[in-house]
């Protein structure tokens, strides 16, 4: 006779079978008591990519115990860079055990963990190695020749005292995604629910070593117009989250991955992209278009890049800026200038060298041709605002306007100064360009876009930034990244002449003038040209500059005759203050970048 054995008694013996291959068991659980999960060290499990957005992360549960005194270190590959930091109480609890971050991708990772465990009274020391495998990365396809995987980074240079750094890359591959450009928003065409880029947002080391990963899709969806849109305006929170924007949508995730809120834009307004500023005054400054705007002539737009909406913690708003209405809109000294193969969000290096005239600019003023396109007016790319960044000595915005210049706007909306090139700006506007001056404060003449000296203004610019360290009320210390396009009013003859750079500028604003202290690229040329994007940004735990020619190498082959073919290649940079040879050069290929910046571990796990 066939003997039967009970359900029950094959699964105790399956799991008794289980306890012998594994180091060791824990019992219990909301299953019930004979349920058991393997573990390797003295608390809990291990979870792999806890919450389903950041799968270079991973937690080990506390298995009911109070712990403290955590320290932890991911074991570098040979010649790797170690990442090691101490979690607070606040961690522990919020995610149930350690949180692991800095994990490498396709690996058997190597994970040591010292802690304090305390049951029923009693603490007990601990240092545990956890070894298990974590997957590799994964980006979407988008169904072209030119992709490659994420982030092939080559060092160029790092100094020793640089060596720990890790650095947020905020990126896209070279097309949108088909799915996502069947969206019309606008007329013709153009808002950020079109921008449906494939994000690639990871952190990476200087050993080129990807060490976290962000699973976009798992948060926007290119299908859904209410959560499409490519993932940018990324920033460090005093807690050290992440926050950034997509679309109709703005959001904050830690670095562990879990959402803190994820909200749709307030009705009023539409299409974030480019720029984030957590404020000193506890809200959020968020670039966006006016979602219904009634021009003078009565016609009703959705505005392009051109709106600063300030936005409280519980997601009410507070004000908003209104660039059409503060600055000239129909100023066209800058747009007629531009090379027309990288005007809008939208690369055509088809027409790289051309640029656009202005009767063809007052033509288009006449018709209905509103959208992310070249031309002047409210409901088209006039501003193209990529930054914004606030100063609480007088309740300010700095913004960069790459169409116009940078400026200052006080909350009566008021311009207080213009840092650019004074041509084309009119009365009410003209007053407010700061006058260049030498180090000796002596007045330097500029005309026609050009300054004499070693002055120069800021063209097509991403981000302005107030160094707050340096900076009181008087006297303003700008970092600016410069790229370049229609450097001093016009297209060079020949491509190669284009050249981007990082600025530093001292303003001060009461007697209405600015120094240029610093600049780094312009001997760098062309290879480093970069025709949008990029970053300038001060970091004052090193005392540095970080600078990324995000798109150096964007418009290839068609930039003129003498550039070689060769795809984009983003160099991230650092500087320490005052030097020009770079501390840190980390080359990233194949790859269309926006914004990079340091992140800092201990800032996520320790507050």
């Amino acid at each position: 006779m066939k003997k039967i054995v009970p359900i029950c008694a094959a699964v105790a013996a399956a799991a008794m079978m289980l306890s012998i291959s594994t180091p060791a068991m824990a019992m219990g659980g909301p299953s019930g008591p004979h349920v058991t999960y393997p573990v390797q060290g003295n608390i809990g499990e291990v979870i792999v990519n806890p919450y389903k957005v950041a799968p270079l992360t991973a937690v080990i549960r506390d298995a009911g115990y109070d712990l403290s005194d955590v320290t932890v270190r991911i074991v570098p590959k040979t010649n790797g860079q170690e990442i090691t930091y101490k979690v607070s109480r606040t961690e522990l609890k919020t995610h149930a055990g350690i949180p692991v971050f800095g994990l490498y991708p396709d690996w058997q990772n190597t994970v040591e963990v010292s802690y304090t465990r305390t049951f029923q009274g009693k603490s007990e020391k601990f240092k545990d190695t956890y070894r298990f495998y974590v997957p590799s990365v994964y980006t979407v396809s988008t169904g072209m020749p030119n992709q490659v995987k994420p982030f092939e980074v080559k060092p160029v240079h790092v100094d020793p005292d640089f060596s720990d750094r890790l650095y947020l890359i905020n990126s896209q591959l070279m097309s949108t995604m088909p799915v996502g450009s069947r969206f019309v928003w606008n007329n013709p065409s153009g808002g950020a629910v079109e921008w449906a880029f494939n994000s690639n947002i990871g952190i990476i080391d200087t050993k080129g070593e990807v060490r976290w990963w962000l699973l976009d899709q798992e948060i926007g969806d290119n299908e859904n117009p209410w959560k499409s849109g490519y993932f940018m305006g990324f920033q460090q929170t005093k807690d050290g989250a992440l926050t950034w924007g997509y679309g109709q949508n703005y959001c904050k995730y830690d670095l562990i991955g879990r959402k803190v809120y994820d909200r749709r834009l307030p009705s009023g307004y539409s299409d974030f992209s480019h720029s984030f500023d957590n404020a000193q005054n506890g809200h959020s400054f968020l670039r966006v278009g006016s979602a219904d705007y009634r021009r003078a002539d009565g016609r009703r737009v959705h505005t392009v890049r051109d709106v600063i909406v300030e936005i409280d913690q519980d997601g009410r708003v507070v004000d908003d800026f209104r660039l059409m209405e503060i600055l000239d809109p129909y100023r066209d000294n800058v747009i007629k200038t531009l090379d027309q193969g990288a005007v809008c969000l939208n690369i055509d290096a088809s027409k790289a060298g051309q640029t656009i005239s202005a009767a063809e600019l007052a033509e288009m003023d006449k018709s209905d041709n509103f959208g992310d396109v070249v031309g002047v007016g409210a409901g088209r790319n006039w501003a193209h605002v990529n930054s914004v960044d606030y100063d609480p000595t007088d309740d300010s915005i700095i913004i960069s306007s790459r169409h116009q210049s940078a400026a200052k706007i006080g909350r009566d909306k008021k311009v207080k100064w213009i840092l650019g090139a004074p041509d084309g700006w009119k009365k009410g506007w003209a007053e407010k360009v700061l006058q260049p001056v030498d180090k000796d404060g002596k007045p330097i003449k500029c005309e026609n876009g050009k300054c004499e000296g070693n002055f120069d203004w800021t063209w097509t610019q991403h981000t302005a930034y107030r160094i707050d360290e340096m900076s009181d009320a008087d006297t303003l210390i700008l970092s600016v990244f410069d790229n370049g396009d229609g450097r001093g009013l016009e297209q060079p003859p020949l491509a190669e002449e284009k050249n981007t750079r990082g600025e530093i500028y001292k303003i001060d604003q009461k007697k209405m003038t600015v120094q240029q202290l610093w600049e780094v690229g312009k001997d760098l040329g062309h290879e480093y040209f970069s025709p949008v994007t990029g970053i300038t940004k001060y970091m004052a735990d090193k005392n540095s500059v970080v600078v990324f020619y995000s798109t150096a190498g964007l418009l290839g082959p068609s930039a003129g005759p003498n550039v070689k073919e060769e795809p984009a290649h983003p160099y991230l940079t650092e500087y320490r203050w005052g030097e020009t040879k770079p501390a840190v050069e980390l080359k990233i290929n194949s790859v269309m970048g926006y914004q990079a910046f340091p992140i800092s571990v201990e800032q996520a796990f320790t507050h």
